[in-house]
């Protein structure tokens, strides 16, 4: 048995993710091949995550080849390049990212054209992003086409079945992080980032993040806190940067609003580790692996409700608290709840770290292996 699976671009994430998986294939003596896209780190500047990897990795669009002068990981060129390995390797199973991008649906069309099993890998929700009745139906009959699935929790799940693929053939799983990079045991010594207590972000300064209104509700919270507020920190960079540092010049809060940039995970980890508190408002989001991060770090996490995570990871006041990514003053009464010294945030920070070790690679793996199992007994 031979199984591709394929990303985009390989960082952190996936890196952890195929790891477990190549695992479990090695139980069975099957061959397990990584293909990414392209090296070009794209949205996020993750750096080499495939040197370290036992797994085999296949670079299609490499931004080292003298040769390629097109850089497009959705282009006619890298899906040629993809035909064209797959041709070469002749997999048996290839797990495919999503169904928009054309990548995929050139991965897809081949399946059927070599009787290869497709595997759908998904963190799309209902809820994600605005939705056109047309739209469904096309991809309806897209999802109708792969043979199992690998999803990140419920809400993922719930939109697969609306789509029209059977309940049992969608196996959860698919948004993990190594969580042990993350663990309090491991980043505790590290020294202190911030000498003040913090409420932590991690963000693309991109609109969906929502940070103007993380600000707004956190400058209301800091006038109504008479004794020491919290600092708030916002790490990350990108298109709304000037917009955000012009909204702390005139909120006047440039003394406990810090902007550390872009940091790469070993920069980030001091932040996770001495944080009091995480915060994540997008208004929308497939999933939101950073507060994977944050739990794994034993914090107590603030999640928006429209983020795909917040049903499957937050568990209402054991974890932490959801709220309204359009309701500034909700945020600001979570801020004071937080900070206030009356919740014991070890004991939530505790709750946090042992519920997310339900979301491990470990998992990603099992997810992996039943949608295998699934595709291959169903068939013909």
């Amino acid at each position: 048995m031979h199984i591709v699976i394929i990303f985009i671009n390989i960082g952190d994430y996936h890196a952890a993710r195929l790891q477990a998986a190549y695992q479990s294939c090695q139980k069975l003596n099957w061959d397990f091949t990584a293909i990414q896209v392209t090296d070009d780190t794209l949205q996020h500047s993750w750096g080499d995550c495939v040197s370290s990897l036992e797994v085999t990795v296949q670079t299609l669009l490499s931004t080292q080849s003298e040769n390629n002068t097109q850089k497009d990981a959705f282009s006619s060129v890298a899906c040629q390049a993809l035909k064209k390995y797959l041709a070469k390797i002749k997999p048996d199973i290839i797990f495919i990212p999503g169904w928009s991008f054309d990548i995929a649906k050139t991965a897809l069309k081949w399946c059927h054209e070599k009787q290869v099993i497709p595997i759908l890998m998904s963190e799309s929700n209902e809820h994600d992003a605005p939705r056109v009745w047309w739209k469904e139906k096309l991809k309806s009959w897209i999802v109708k086409r792969y043979k199992s699935a690998l999803v990140g929790g419920q809400p993922q799940k719930r939109y697969l079945m609306k789509l029209g693929m059977p309940e049992e053939a969608i196996f959860l799983g698919y948004d993990v992080v190594g969580n042990q990079a993350f663990h309090p045991d491991n980043i505790k010594r590290l020294d202190q980032p911030h000498q003040k207590p913090f409420f932590l972000t991690v963000n693309r300064f991109i609109t969906k993040k929502n940070l103007p209104f993380i600000i707004s509700a956190y400058a209301t919270y800091h006038q109504q806190i008479d004794n020491e507020p919290w600092d708030l920190i916002l790490c990350g960079d990108g298109e709304l940067c000037p917009q955000i540092e012009q909204q702390i010049a005139q909120l006047n809060l440039q003394d406990c609003i810090y902007l550390p940039g872009f940091l790469q995970q070993q920069e980030m980890l001091p932040y996770f580790a001495h944080a009091g508190c995480f915060i994540h408002g997008s208004t929308q989001e497939q999933w939101g692996l950073v507060v994977n991060e944050a739990m794994a770090a034993s914090l107590p996490v603030l999640v928006s409700n429209r983020c795909g995570c917040y049903e499957d990871l937050v568990l209402e006041g054991v974890s932490g608290f959801g709220f309204d990514p359009y309701n500034s003053q909700q945020l600001t009464e979570l801020m004071v709840k937080i900070s206030s010294g009356k919740i014991d945030l070890k004991i939530m920070g505790q709750a946090a770290l042992k519920h997310i070790q339900k979301f491990s690679p470990d998992r990603f793996a099992e997810g992996f292996m039943g949608a295998v199992k699934y595709a291959l007994a169903n068939t013909q």
